[in-house]
């Protein structure tokens, strides 16, 4: 099937100019969708700390780009090649791909697609943009620009959802909390009556809190220096709050303190501080301790190997390990059928020409997610 709509679009987005300056809301013209892409008609968004990482010039320094890598939308042209899709349906962009076919999609060791890979660059995967502001050429953020009235995208990063899905929700799986969920399913495999640490109780916290919990762990302890997320995670099936600025004793013995001294079976690191993911490393225990990070803050970090000699093991994770359109429905169903309730995470709702309360929202300590009215 052919697009049914080849003409060049002039909409509203929200980009980044550079590393320090104000967001704006611009005029984008995107171009209609090329072989086996997508252009999809946004309805919401929502926000992810990463997206404050891409507006300062982070993991390059593209610029202008366009914002977002968490919504929902519609689809409203599609390009040839294109199958399982058409006009109308409602679909996640997300930012790792799945072919079905390469080395990588075939196993279960990773989500990371050998034929379309991750890309940092802000440019589809044959180096062009979909996007441009007054002549100049707009970078994407990730494969996607989900702060944008529409986006284009190949096929093998959207996943068609039920129509019925309740927008906020679909949006908020497209990130943060699937990448939590995701990782104690996926990377760490948590087992049935094992014990827990998650530091960062944001989206992404929250996630790992009601993964583990839905796979079995009998001790979830979270760790934010936030009190008013003590609530929250107790929602998603936390047992134990550890607030680290209540005490003079460091994280780590803290949790050691609620495990008998042997520390965790698993810890999940969310948030990217730098001394938080030696304090994750020392939380677990000996010679089997698991550690998953998943939050990122800064490109080099000092780490304790010491630590790591003594038989734990930490692992790198995007996505939290779901492969795209395969693990993603089944986080979906779960929603569905109310085993997983998002409802806890939206705290804030904005609409697009409201861009600059963005960052200032996130600051505020009762902050979870943002969402972006398109």
């Amino acid at each position: 099937m052919t697009t049914t709509n080849s003409n060049v679009i002039t909409c509203k987005g929200i980009v980044s100019w550079g590393k320090g300056e104000p967001l704006k809301v611009e005029e984008i013209q995107v171009e209609p969708p090329k072989s086996n892409e997508v252009r999809v008609k946004m309805l919401y968004a929502s926000v992810c700390r990463t997206d404050l990482l891409f507006a300062n010039g982070f993991p390059i320094p593209a610029f202008p780009r366009v914002m977002g890598h968490e919504g929902v939308g519609v689809v409203e042209s599609i390009g040839e090649g294109v199958t399982g899709l058409r006009e109308g349906d409602l679909v996640i962009p997300a930012y790792i791909a799945e072919c079905k076919t390469c080395e990588t999609c075939m196993s279960e060791k990773t989500n990371l697609c050998l034929k379309y890979p991750l890309s940092y660059n802000g440019l589809m995967l044959d180096g062009s943009s979909r996007m441009s502001i007054r002549g100049q050429t707009a970078y994407h953020a990730f494969s996607c620009s989900t702060w944008c009235q529409y986006l284009v995208i190949k096929v093998n990063f959207l996943i068609k959802i039920d129509p019925k899905t309740p927008l906020p929700d679909a949006s908020f799986l497209s990130c943060g909390f699937s990448t939590g969920y995701g990782a104690t399913w996926k990377e760490a495999m948590v087992q049935n009556g094992s014990s827990v640490a998650v530091f960062g109780l944001g989206a992404v916290g929250l996630g790992a809190i009601k993964g583990a919990k839905s796979h079995g762990a009998i001790k979830v302890i979270g760790i934010d220096n936030n009190p008013m997320k003590a609530a929250k995670g107790r929602a998603f099936g936390m047992t134990d709050f550890i607030n680290p600025e209540e005490s003079d004793k460091s994280i780590a013995e803290l949790v050691k303190d609620l495990t008998a001294g042997m520390g965790v079976d698993y810890s999940f690191e969310c948030t990217g501080v730098p001394p938080l993911i030696n304090e994750a490393i020392q939380s677990t225990k000996l010679g089997t301790g698991k550690i998953i990070q998943m939050g990122v803050e800064e490109p080099n970090m000092n780490i304790n190997i010491i630590g790591l000699l003594v038989g734990r093991t930490l692992k790198g994770s995007i996505f939290g390990g779901p492969k795209a359109q395969t693990d993603l429905p089944i986080i979906y169903s779960k929603c569905k059928n109310r085993e997983i309730q998002l409802d806890e995470l939206l705290s804030h709702e904005i609409k697009l020409e409201d861009v600059n309360k963005v960052f200032e929202l996130l600051k505020q300590p009762d902050c979870v997610k943002i969402l972006i009215k398109i």
